[in-house]
């Protein structure tokens, strides 16, 4: 884990992001390796090497292959009993990580998310920002409730990040969800523990929030927070793309025919690239207010 506790934070939410539960040896929420120790009629029970826990992985998840003896990688969490239970389905989002999730359904007890297993994932009313909507999507953090001991989500995102002090350098390579989308860029949420902001004059493709990409640390400034780059090879194609743009328009005085409504053919024809990257470059460049695009034309901005 990246970064040193806040001190100002000790006893605040820092500790949602940092404590992990455990069913004995194996962690509630999280991809566990256990062994096949032994067979029932409801299905398998598995357990880890250092402990005699079992837990069951009911027969639905059961495949030919599977055999006593074998390690294998399940999801354990609670099942609508509230008893530990094994899966081989995999969620979108473990115990501490961040994840862009659709609303099921709501009602009394809160909004359900559908994170990829059988059993929906709840977000309580108290940890909804505004009332969720069924159908809608929402970036939320997954982790498991201190009283119910049951694994549960929260959209209030900002208590669960920045509770640490980065310690990364520049250039690092780090993991980011795309979040929210602001005047100045996008605000991501890196290696689930800190908030960035990639800004929208260095962004060189499409990106849209819930995506996850791999980004580089730019700087992390004296108040912690974080500034980021997407992929310098990304960027060096599009603006080497770019460059050949802009001398072709000029070449044919000052404007062009082929938009981001052309054939495929067409704009590798002329550019030696795809449609996608060529429609990054012009994007690129209308941020850049270097072109101006029209219906059938683009031409060099005055």
């Amino acid at each position: 884990m990246e970064g040193v506790p806040r001190c100002h934070n000790v006893g605040t939410p820092f500790l949602y992001s940092t404590f992990i539960y455990f069913y004995s040896t194996m962690e509630i929420g999280k991809i566990n390796n256990l062994e096949i120790v032994r067979s029932a009629e409801p299905g398998f029970y598995l357990k880890s090497n250092d402990d005699a826990t079992e837990v069951l992985l009911p027969n639905r998840y059961i495949t030919a292959d599977m055999a006593i003896g074998d390690s294998i990688d399940v999801f354990v969490y609670n099942d609508s009993e509230d008893r530990p239970v094994a899966t081989t389905e995999m969620p979108r989002a473990q115990v501490g990580e961040f994840a862009f999730m659709r609303v099921k359904a709501v009602n009394s007890v809160g909004a359900f998310l559908d994170w990829g297993l059988m059993k929906d994932l709840l977000v309580p009313f108290r940890e909804q920002k505004r009332r969720m909507i069924a159908g809608r999507w929402y970036v939320v953090y997954v982790y498991l409730d201190h009283e119910s001991k049951r694994i549960v989500a929260s959209a209030k995102l900002d208590k669960f990040l920045d509770n640490v002090i980065p310690q990364y350098k520049f250039r690092q390579k780090v993991n980011i969800l795309v979040a929210q989308r602001t005047e100045l860029g996008f605000k991501v949420i890196v290696d689930n523990l800190f908030w960035g902001m990639i800004y929208h004059d260095e962004i060189y493709q499409d990106i849209n929030i819930g995506e996850k990409h791999q980004a580089f640390i730019k700087t992390v400034r004296a108040d912690s927070k974080i500034d980021l780059k997407l992929g310098d090879r990304e960027v060096k194609r599009v603006k080497s793309l770019a460059d050949v743009i802009l001398e072709y328009i000029a070449q044919n005085g000052g404007s062009m025919h082929i938009t981001d409504s052309s054939s495929p053919e067409m704009i590798r024809s002329v550019f030696n690239c795809s449609k996608k990257d060529f429609k990054k470059t012009l994007g690129f460049l209308y941020k850049a207010h270097k072109i101006v695009i029209a219906p059938g034309e683009v031409s060099m901005a005055k």
